[in-house]
């Protein structure tokens, strides 16, 4: 019973009938036969957000979320997960203060109120 359990798990994890004969120092050919009277089925996956079960298509890449709003929850909920890799650190043309910019690298303004007040400033120079 030990040692079926040590096999399901391993074969969650993804190990196959050789590994898995090595490292419970058991025959490959009982691991072979288990595995097959007993599959894991790893297209019975479940969404990470609200644990629905998700049917993934062959072929095509793993889903993990059920829905749209499944994923905006989660990842909203995560925001320490997310692997930002296009910071920007930029300083505003208008206020002169340091800000971040994701994913724009020819920003110029920190805010909407420093984007108002130099137009503003601009406009009223042409006149």
């Amino acid at each position: 019973m030990q040692k079926e359990n040590e096999i399901i798990a391993l074969q969650k994890q993804g190990y196959g009938y050789r590994r898995i004969a090595t490292m419970l120092e058991l025959p490959i050919n009982k691991v072979r036969y288990f595995c097959e009277k007993n599959p894991y089925n790893s297209n019975n996956k479940k969404c990470l957000n609200c644990g629905i079960a998700i049917k993934n298509t062959p072929h095509k890449r793993e889903k993990k979320f059920c829905s749209d709003k499944c994923r905006m929850a989660w990842w909203n909920s995560h925001p320490e997960l997310v692997n930002r890799k296009a910071i920007y650190h930029l300083i505003c043309s208008h206020c002169g203060k340091p800000f971040d910019a994701y994913g724009k690298a020819n920003k110029k303004y920190c805010s909407r109120a420093c984007y108002a007040d130099a137009r503003r400033k601009g406009g009223s120079n042409n006149e």
